[in-house]
């Protein structure tokens, strides 16, 4: 009961942010990705949803992947602006090229860091690679996103 009680007095108030992102998926050819991340943290410990959309390119038969993921991140604390951190989940994702469509489990993981710029503006830089389930085109597609960072 006491470790409770000390573990009550110490916790320090949940954050959250919001992050629009831009980046890139060089499977089979390199293609537009764009999404949104909304992450949950108490100290070092935080949750994050995640939905991207990665275009599909028909000239290099690069199917187009969306997906939905539930992950946990790892971090450090934030030290003179920098965050870094690490993240583990999964969730749904559906690829689609002309007539073939996919829709099934994956999960996935990667990093990066999160930078403050004025106030509480920033921007997260993070790189993932996926593990998709089923038949997609490609079973471990990577992507790497540059977004704004809006803690509240």
């Amino acid at each position: 009961m006491l470790i409770c009680l000390a573990i009550i007095l110490m916790a320090q108030e949940a954050s959250a942010d919001l992050t629009a992102f831009l980046g890139a998926s060089q499977t089979s050819s390199t293609r537009k990705v764009r999404g949104v991340a909304l992450s949950i943290s108490l100290l070092f410990l935080g949750f994050e949803f995640e939905y991207s959309d990665t275009v599909e390119d028909t000239s290099t038969d690069a199917p187009s992947l969306r997906s939905g993921m539930f992950n946990i991140q790892l971090q450090t604390p934030s030290t003179g602006g920098l965050q870094f951190y690490g993240t583990v989940g999964g969730g749904l994702y559906q690829e689609r090229l002309m007539d073939h469509r996919e829709t099934n489990i994956g999960t996935n993981a990667g990093g990066g860091i999160k930078l403050a710029i004025v106030g509480p503006i920033g921007i997260r830089i993070d790189y993932r690679v996926f593990k998709l389930n089923g038949n997609p085109f490609h079973t471990n597609p990577q992507r790497f996103y540059v977004g704004l960072n809006l803690p509240f």
